[in-house]
């Protein structure tokens, strides 16, 4: 085992582990990107919504959605199981205690959907309304803390073992990444709102973004200086680090002009990219690594972790034949929820928005 953990690049002949790590890349962007809108929405109903009634629709608005962005993430578990099952292995193990309270916050957040819409009383529907908003953000700090904590290195023995104390878990990197993707999760679910609620609540939402925008650009600044500290990313893939750290800042200004000029849609299509390059980040950084080890010679390379040759084949053959089904799939879904919500839900508004 130890000859193979110490192999430093990946095999240039093998295209497939190449692949897969980038497959896995795209899929936890996709899901960051996607379940982000959920996430913000979430904590919106308690930052922004006046009443239980309003924060039932904003509820509304993710309802067709949540479950199944949610399982980019479980598909992207899954992907990492199969095709590197070392690297699954000691990310799990060694961040067992942060994920289950990722567990927790996304099944409260799940079960929170059909019991407020089955509450019988006012103060039923409140709890699992507080349980919705908890969930969405105790789920992104905890994976921003992992993400966070993964790239600045962690014990591990020669087997690959993780053993991670606290504070390679809770420090100061790991808490401003986990407050960084739930404060962009949360622009996201504004822009989202935007384009699914009426003229004066879309409105109030980029209004809301555009001032919230104003901490986002120290907060960046903060982000980078911490991970040219704590990192070797700004040393060691300079070229690649800087140009995906400009990509950041200019999706975030974009954001910003954006909710400045009223401009949903390309608000929300900014702070996606934002929240997308936060993965591309940390991927690129761990390259050509799947885990970074405080002794860089124990350190899990791309090489060392992945499955063999024919189940990577047999994968791709799989991924190709099913991946632009559920492309097809997740862009019917959102093509068919389009309009916007009714707030009106009287007799004379049902009636007009059916006949358009």
């Amino acid at each position: 085992m130890t000859e193979f953990l110490a192999k430093p690049l990946i095999d240039g002949n093998n295209f497939l582990q190449l692949l897969w790590f980038f497959v896995i890349a795209l899929v936890f962007a996709i899901f960051l990107f996607l379940d982000g809108i959920d996430f913000g929405v979430g904590m919106a109903t308690r930052v922004l919504a006046h009443n239980g009634d309003e924060r039932a629709l904003y509820m509304r608005a993710i309802g067709p959605h949540w479950d199944g962005n949610e399982v980019w993430l479980i598909t992207g578990g899954g992907a990492m199981f199969a095709s590197f099952p070392l690297w699954y292995a000691s990310l799990f193990s060694g961040y067992y205690l942060l994920l289950f309270i990722v567990l927790v916050g996304l099944i409260l957040r799940g079960v929170s959907f059909e019991f407020a819409a089955h509450a019988i009383t006012e103060r039923e529907r409140s709890v699992w309304q507080w349980a919705n908003f908890a969930g969405s953000v105790i789920a992104p700090f905890g994976l921003g803390m992992m993400l966070t904590s993964v790239i600045q290195g962690v014990p591990m023995d020669a087997q690959g073992n993780v053993h991670a104390g606290f504070f390679d878990v809770v420090n100061l990197l790991s808490i401003v990444g986990g407050v960084a993707v739930v404060f962009f999760s949360f622009l996201h679910g504004l822009h989202f709102l935007s384009l699914k609620l009426d003229e004066n609540t879309s409105a109030r939402m980029l209004n809301t973004s555009k001032k919230a925008y104003w901490i986002a650009y120290p907060a960046l600044v903060v982000f980078v200086i911490l991970a040219f500290f704590f990192t070797d990313f700004y040393q060691r893939r300079t070229k690649s680090t800087l140009l995906i750290t400009v990509v950041i800042l200019a999706a975030t200004i974009c954001g910003h002009l954006a909710a400045n000029k009223k401009r949903g849609g390309f608000a929300f299509l900014a702070s996606g990219v934002t929240l997308a390059g936060i993965i591309a980040f940390i991927f690129n950084g761990l390259f050509p690594n799947v885990m970074i080890a405080t002794d860089p010679s124990k350190s899990l390379a791309v090489s060392a972790a992945s499955s063999s040759q024919y189940t990577l084949e047999i994968m791709t053959i799989v991924l190709c034949c099913l991946l632009p089904i559920v492309l097809i799939y997740f862009s019917w879904s959102y093509f068919i929820q389009r309009k916007r919500l009714l707030t009106d839900n009287s007799p004379e508004a049902i009636k007009a928005a059916l006949a358009e």
